[in-house]
């Protein structure tokens, strides 16, 4: 989409709109502005938008090709034109796979040959079956990996813990802080732990150090290299790195080139969520997410839910110059996801160039934050309800708790809808003034007073209803993000699925760590220097 396409929206967002006004005068507003889909729901009733805007974004989604580039993804073209990668996250989720080819390769059945591997292994580590070097029963599971390969199974299995049913505990290890490392395997047993190194070029720094580090710890303990062989597992794409690890072939559980990492759940990545879950219901966040997909590819326009989304989003950005979102979770279980949605949305679409490599004159992604409410509602609320920064939200309820403390649960709802209403409706000064009256202040300390007490509102969220937490919503959950930044990368012009901009901190970290070994560091800054020095006398 053109730069003077986009800038028409600053001129559309400088039409002031009221909402209390907007809910006063128009009882059918809440019903016109919502949407279901996947057994979703989500209302978008408390937005800065009116039929005149509403119809301008979509609009702007008619005219930017999206169903095309859809289709091109879909068919297999190779939309990510950095990395000439297919991008078929996609087809992962889908139930039938057969006749699924790609550049003359069966992918579809190598997707049902790794589906069948994987329910394989789990069910072993379930039933028992699974013996270690000394012939006892695996207890414990560590998960090596970083990035995409992490936070997405990461915030899955927390998403999923009332379905838990495992034997075998699961550890995560994703930073190279050698804390983590240490933490978690100091009270485990190598003779019953398996490892799992997640890595599709199996070089991934983190990844490959964090993986060396547990090696060692298995060698410390008397492991031999067939012991090795038979504890550690590995997805990835390069299988001759993985084979030099120490890791047997039939170990090793395909990782696809047209798989992104913050994509990768649904791929063997998403195997610490069946272990955890449960081969069948895993099964239901696969379907889940299809059923989202579905949804996208199918819906009407006016009536899809991920590029509702999508065109709200670019609205704040590109209408008010917003620069952030939060993304605030009404529920423990999903307290990751804030951080799973970080990595999807800003990896994807913080770009500067346009899918061409020319400079973009708009902005893009947001920068995205949030935690589990109520718990935000004590910290950074303050500056949601009553700074001047503008910070859409997206507040996330399930309906039904997965606990039975239910008075706790119906609390916690009127939290969520409360905060909606208040970042909405506001408290004028006049409100203020008479509450102050209200509770026995004299006028003059009602005056003082009242000023701090007004909030602005006219401040936009979202609320997105799921009927449970279950691993279906969550899939359904999950995918609907995903088509969310898809659609915006279209509209912004630019491709949502490489991530160059991490490489050039990955470059540099090279020099710095030989000269940190005690290399010549002259030509480093002389802040980088000086900051080696600091280091270095400390070792």
């Amino acid at each position: 989409m053109s730069g003077s396409a986009l800038s028409g929206l600053k001129q559309l967002a400088a039409k002031h709109i009221s909402l209390r006004q907007a809910f006063n005068t128009d009882p059918g507003r809440a019903s016109r502005f919502s949407t279901k889909a996947c057994g979703i729901t989500l209302d978008y009733s408390k937005n800065l938008i009116d039929d005149q805007s509403w119809q301008a974004l979509q609009q702007l989604a008619a005219q930017s090709n999206i169903n095309a580039v859809l289709q091109a993804m879909l068919a297999g073209d190779k939309i990510n034109n950095t990395e000439q990668r297919t991008v078929w996250h996609t087809m992962l989720r889908k139930t039938d796979v057969q006749g699924l080819e790609l550049d003359g390769e069966d992918i579809g059945a190598a997707i049902a040959d790794c589906r069948a591997r994987m329910t394989a292994l789990v069910s072993q580590l379930h039933q028992g079956e699974y013996k270690g070097y000394s012939g006892k029963a695996i207890t414990d599971l560590i998960w090596v990996g970083i990035g995409g390969s992490l936070l997405g199974p990461q915030m899955a299995v927390e998403a999923l813990t009332p379905y838990h049913c495992s034997p075998v505990k699961l550890h995560f290890a994703g930073n190279i802080d050698g804390a983590v490392v240490s933490d978690v395997v100091k009270n485990l047993d190598p003779a019953t732990t398996l490892v799992f190194v997640a890595s599709k070029s199996f070089g991934t720094e983190e990844t490959k150090q964090n993986a060396l580090a547990v090696r060692q710890w298995f060698k410390d303990n008397g492991a031999d290299a067939a012991a090795i062989a038979r504890h550690f597992w590995a997805t990835s794409s390069n299988i001759a790195a993985a084979a030099e690890f120490g890791i047997v072939e039939q170990n090793i559980l395909p990782m696809w080139d047209w798989v992104g990492g913050r994509y990768s759940l649904w791929s063997a990545i998403g195997l610490p969520v069946a272990l955890m879950i449960g081969n069948e219901h895993f099964a239901q966040l696969l379907k889940g997410a299809e059923a989202m997909d579905e949804h996208f590819i199918n819906a009407p326009q006016a009536e899809n839910m991920p590029l509702t989304l999508a065109l709200l989003g670019i609205w704040y950005i590109n209408g008010f110059g917003c620069q952030a979102q939060a993304l605030l979770p009404y529920s423990h279980y999903l307290r990751l996801l804030p951080s799973y949605v970080q990595q999807l949305d800003m990896e994807s679409n913080g770009k500067s160039v346009d899918i061409n490599g020319q400079p973009l004159t708009d902005a893009t992604a947001p920068v995205i934050w949030g935690d589990a409410g109520t718990n935000g509602q004590h910290a950074y609320h303050q500056l949601l309800h009553q700074s001047a920064l503008a910070v859409p939200a997206d507040f996330i309820l399930p309906l039904k708790p997965a606990h039975s403390l239910t008075d706790h649960h119906q609390r916690l709802a009127a939290h969520c809808f409360a905060q909606t209403q208040a970042l909405m409706q506001g408290k004028t000064l006049q409100e203020a003034t008479d509450e102050c009256l209200a509770a026995g202040m004299t006028a003059q300390q009602a005056a003082e007073l009242a000023p701090h007490k007004v909030s602005p509102g006219n401040k936009p969220s979202n609320t997105l209803l799921l009927p449970e937490l279950s691993p279906y919503y969550v899939g359904a959950l999950i995918a609907l993000y995903e088509h969310k930044v898809f659609c915006q990368g279209v509209i912004w012009r630019l491709n949502s699925f490489d991530q160059w901009g991490v490489e050039l901190g990955k470059q540099l970290s090279g020099p710095i760590y030989q000269a940190l070994s005690g290399s010549d560091a002259s030509k480093l800054d002389s802040s980088t220097q000086a900051l080696i020095a600091a280091f270095s006398q400390h070792k």
